[in-house]
């Protein structure tokens, strides 16, 4: 990129030179003469020369040159060697040259400015040097036209597939009449309107002075910094698409992977629930099918005993669709609670005799009450499955004897009562407690399934205390048991 833009200022400048040359032939008036030759010298190396004859009478406000005046420049290996002839001969060379040696070098001219290049190894070089001498010459009679320079540079540019804003300046060097300073002159300044180079712009300069004293300066800020600048809002709006897919993304794994865990969890509540169901109804189908087809009922004592067996499944039955109904029914606007003041002694009385009449191993449950008068006011029938399913988790969790306390009190706390059930059983694993309490889910146990179930027990309980305005947590430690503590 660095090379086409020098050959698109450099391309721009000959341009100019020769707009310049085009209105100077129009206006019908002799302003003097420019020669400009190149070659090649004995030993090889190319030789440029310019010379320019100004008629001083012919141009008004020139620049001060004499008529038949003669200065001729020689630039060789970075030496300058200036020879002037205005009635008698000056010269001004190196210590280590000769007036031979300049005499070799040098080709006479017929007045005004010449110059004298050697030593370019490429015809680039030769043809850059060639356009700088001319110029050189040019300028003489007339002052580069640097409006026309940058609208050509423009159109330079864009030939060139570079459309990027710029800003061009011409520039002039030179040093004060003792040498004892240096300055810089900014003759013009021109680009794309607007455009204030950053500072990490890149800058190009092109010398069209033989001397070096004048050049043209473009700055240009960097494709990808220009780039990146005018998409910024494109850029900006794609990062936040991007994090919106990524989030919608993200979002919509999660919510696969809840699907798949709920699929899987109604597919095991399924398979537990039809075993659960199913059980009641074949213990009371066979204490039915002994009354009537194996003269049970003959004899009082077991026939109470077969229907109290089909009395107690029907209940449990019962039960199990109480529980889903309710799963059901607590999401619905219509439900409601049916609150009345319960004696907690009488209610875990009952409940104790109930467990202790359907466990299959011996169980232990101790209940105390705090004051024995306590009563919580709460739906009888929910109250009454909560404090159920607590017990049924307890013996059911229990490897051996169950050994089940369950302790009633009133708490200091406005009224409360605290309502706590433990037990000495298997107990749950840290991580596995923030789970308890979800819908369908139970605590993995590998490849044993002793412990039927369905995962909405602890749901259950959950759910109807909240409904009741009071809480549930829980307190365990693997082999060390568990214990469930209602607050309300």
């Amino acid at each position: 990129m660095e090379h086409s833009i020098i050959e698109a200022m450099r391309t721009s400048d000959y341009n100019e030179m020769m707009l310049r040359i085009e209105r100077m032939r129009r206006d019908d008036q002799d302003h003097g003469e420019i020669s400009v030759s190149a070659g090649y010298n004995d030993e090889g190396g190319t030789l440029v020369r310019s010379s320019t004859m100004v008629h001083k009478e012919k141009i008004p406000g020139s620049r001060g040159i004499q008529q038949d005046s003669i200065l001729k420049t020689e630039r060789k290996l970075d030496t300058l060697i200036v020879v002037r002839n205005d009635q008698k001969e000056i010269k001004v060379v190196p210590q280590d040259s000769t007036s031979q040696e300049v005499k070799a070098a040098m080709l006479q001219t017929k007045g005004g400015l010449d110059i004298l290049l050697k030593d370019q190894n490429t015809m680039l070089e030769l043809a850059t040097y060639f356009q700088r001498g001319l110029h050189s010459g040019l300028d003489v009679i007339m002052d580069p036209d640097f409006q026309s320079y940058d609208s050509l540079l423009t159109l330079s540019l864009q030939e060139r597939g570079i459309s990027l804003p710029y800003r061009i300046e011409y520039l002039h060097f030179g040093n004060t009449p003792d040498s004892s300073l240096l300055f810089t002159d900014t003759l013009g300044m021109g680009g794309t309107a607007n455009y204030i180079p950053g500072p990490d712009a890149h800058t190009y300069d092109y010398t069209f002075d033989i001397h070096s004293h004048s050049l043209y300066r473009l700055r240009m800020d960097s494709v990808a910094g220009v780039i990146v600048h005018q998409m910024a809002g494109i850029l900006i709006t794609s990062f936040v698409i991007l994090l919106i897919l990524g989030f919608s993304f993200w979002f919509l794994i999660r919510t696969l992977l809840k699907q798949k865990t709920l699929e899987e969890m109604k597919s095991d509540f399924t398979n537990n629930i039809t075993h659960e169901l199913k059980t009641p109804i074949a213990v009371a189908y066979a204490a039915n099918d002994a009354l009537l087809n194996f003269g049970q009922a003959d004899e009082k004592a077991k026939r109470d005993k077969y229907l109290s067996i089909s009395q107690e499944q029907l209940q449990r039955l019962s039960g199990l669709v109480e529980q889903i109904l309710t799963m059901s029914m607590e999401q619905r606007k219509t439900f409601r609670l049916r609150l009345e003041e319960i004696t907690l002694a009488t209610l875990l009385e009952s409940l104790t005799e109930q467990h202790k009449l359907k466990a299959q191993n011996p169980i232990d449950i101790d209940y105390r009450v705090e004051p024995a008068n306590l009563t919580v006011f709460a739906d009888r029938t929910h109250f009454s499955n909560i404090l159920s399913n607590l017990i049924d988790n307890a013996v059911k969790y229990s490897p051996g004897k169950a050994v089940i306390r369950i302790h009633c009190r009133e708490t200091a706390d406005n009224g409360k009562v605290e309502i706590s059930v433990s037990d000495e059983g298997t107990g749950i694993a840290q991580e596995k407690q923030k789970h308890i309490f979800d819908k369908f889910y139970r605590v993995p146990t590998g490849n044993l399934h002793n412990v039927k179930g369905y995962g909405l027990g602890l749901y259950y309980v959950k759910t109807m205390i909240e409904k009741h305005g009071g809480t549930v947590c829980v307190k365990s430690e693997p082999g060390h048991g568990s214990t469930f503590t209602i607050t309300l």
